[in-house]
């Protein structure tokens, strides 16, 4: 997976969509969200979604009004990758309130699948953080708290260009430090790659991430993991970010 990752790297190129801005990026995504826990799905599904969805608009200028199609059908790709029993394209046209038809989902599987040369397996940061959280001995609340972490990362553009490994070591290292269950041992940097050090400015960035003002609009990962199936993490306190 680690160098499977560096076969897909990626830019912030919103600064390159004329038509879409990071806070329309971030309203897809909770939406997806949303789909996510309506469908039953993966949350491997979710994330897989997410990085295609990231890496066709890094190579595809598109319009705002092809925004949900291109992350409706992202996460269509991903569902069949990822899921045993993935949803029909019926269900997809259904959760977009039917503003496309079929043949447009059809036309943008191709045109998404095309781009990125059909190579869709692409290493995400959930299977990285549960690898890595195996290595830390930590509880399941201590991962659950670095899953919310993660999950409330995806809607921020400014982690766009962070590898999916560091993303998964620097939550598990935040979760661990706002548990206070234990230190960045020799183990996980082993096991990791990453030191202490390394980790430091995308921890520091994902602290101040949890540590700001809710966004009413953005509550669909805050409202998933406050439910007691996800240990409530979301109430939490954020560590104070001085």
């Amino acid at each position: 997976m680690k160098k499977r990752e560096e076969c897909f790297p990626l830019t912030n190129y919103l600064q390159r969509q004329p038509e879409i801005s990071a806070q329309m990026r971030a309203t897809l995504v909770n939406w997806l969200v949303e789909v996510q826990e309506q469908l039953k799905l993966y949350h491997e599904t979710l994330y897989l979604g997410v990085k295609l969805l990231d890496h066709f608009l890094e190579r595809n200028t598109i319009k705002q009004d092809e925004l949900q199609l291109v992350g409706a059908t992202s996460l269509f790709i991903s569902s069949k990758l990822e899921e045993r029993d993935p949803p029909r394209m019926d269900d997809f046209i259904f959760i977009c309130d039917d503003a496309y038809k079929q043949q447009q989902f059809i036309a943008m599987e191709i045109k998404i699948l095309s781009s990125l040369g059909f190579d869709i397996n692409i290493p995400i940061p959930y299977r990285f953080l549960r690898r890595y959280a195996k290595a830390a001995f930590v509880s399941g609340k201590t991962l659950t708290l670095a899953y919310y972490l993660l999950e409330c990362s995806l809607l921020e553009d400014q982690f766009i260009p962070r590898r999916a490994s560091l993303m998964a070591s620097s939550c598990l290292n935040l979760a661990m430090m706002m548990k206070n269950c234990g230190e960045w041992t020799v183990t996980l940097v082993h096991y990791t790659g990453y030191s202490k050090e390394q980790l430091c400015d995308c921890v520091l960035q994902l602290n101040a991430m949890n540590s700001a003002p809710a966004d009413k609009n953005l509550m669909a990962v805050r409202n998933k993991y406050s439910h007691k199936d996800f240990h409530e993490v979301s109430t939490i306190l954020p560590l104070d970010p001085d």
